[in-house]
C-alpha cells in the first residue's frame, strides 16, 4: 500500500495521476499547505523540504520506505510497478531527461510565473516579464519535441505525467496553447485518458487566502523553524 501525502497542486497531481495509471493500491493523507500542515514534525520526518507530494511505500522491504520530491516519487512508482519507464537504456534515458527537464525547469519557472503574475504582494514588472517569457521559451522547447511525437519521450511515460499538470494552468502562466499546436494536441490527448480524469476528480487546487501566504511564500530558515515549532 502506498500512502500519499497530498495536496492538489500540479506537483501533487503528478502522483495521483501515476497511481491511477498504475492502479497500485494507495490511500491519501491530505496535507493542507494553506494552513501550514507541511510543517508538522510528523510530515517533516517524511518530507524534510516541507513540500508535497511525498509517499510512504508500506510494501517496501525490509521496511516501509519514505520518499519526497515529486520526480523521485514518480521514479519509484515506475520502478515498483514496472510501468511507464522503459527498460532499454536509450528509451529510459529519454524519459528521465524529460522528467528532469520538468522538475528542474518547467515546474520552477512556471511556479515563479504563477507567483509574480497572481500572488506577489506587489507588482514587479521585471519579474512578471522574466518568468512569463521563460515559460514561453520552455513551451517552445516542448512544442518542438512533440512535433512528430505522440508523447514526450516515445511511449506514454512518467515524463508526460510530470509535465501535463504544469500545462493545465497555462493561462495563469500567461501562455496561449494556440501558439503551440503540438503541445495543444498532446495536452488534449492526455486529458482524455481515464486515469487523468480520475486523478483530477480527487481534488482541484484552491486559491490561497491571506492567511495562507505566510505558509507558502517568503520563508527563511528562521521563519520556517518558527512555524515548525508551532505545529503539533
Amino acid at each position: 500500500m502506498i500512502e500519499l501525502f497530498f495536496y492538489p497542486s500540479p506537483n501533487g497531481l503528478k502522483a495521483t495521476l501515476m497511481l491511477e495509471e498504475t492502479r497500485l493500491p494507495y490511500r491519501i493523507t491530505p496535507v493542507n499547505i494553506l494552513r501550514g500542515e507541511q510543517f508538522a514534525p510528523a510530515f517533516l520526518r517524511i518530507s524534510p523540504n516541507n513540500k508535497i507530494p511525498a509517499i510512504v511505500d508500506h510494501g517496501a522491504k525490509p521496511e516501509p520506505l519514505a520518499i519526497f520530491e515529486s520526480g523521485a516519487v514518480l521514479l519509484h512508482l515506475a520502478e515498483s510497478s514496472g510501468q511507464f519507464l522503459p527498460v532499454g537504456q536509450a528509451a529510459r534515458s529519454a524519459v528521465l531527461q524529460w522528467l528532469f527537464w520538468q522538475v528542474g525547469g518547467l515546474g520552477p519557472m512556471a511556479g515563479q510565473a504563477h507567483h509574480f503574475r497572481a500572488f506577489a504582494s506587489e507588482v514587479v514588472p521585471y519579474g512578471i516579464q522574466r518568468y512569463t517569457d521563460e515559460v514561453n521559451r520552455l513551451y517552445g522547447v516542448l512544442d518542438r519535441q512533440l512535433d512528430g511525437n505522440a508523447f514526450v519521450a516515445g511511449e506514454y511515460s512518467i515524463a508526460d505525467m510530470a509535465i501535463w499538470p504544469w500545462i493545465v494552468p497555462h493561462k495563469r502562466q500567461g501562455q496561449d496553447l494556440e501558439e503551440f499546436p503540438h503541445v495543444k494536441r498532446w495536452f488534449d490527448s492526455v486529458r482524455q485518458r481515464p486515469a487523468v480524469q480520475r486523478a483530477y476528480e480527487i481534488g482541484v487546487e484552491r486559491g490561497a487566502d491571506p492567511e495562507a501566504y505566510r505558509f507558502l511564500y517568503g520563508q527563511t530558515a528562521a521563519t520556517a523553524a518558527a512555524i515548525q515549532k508551532g505545529r503539533p
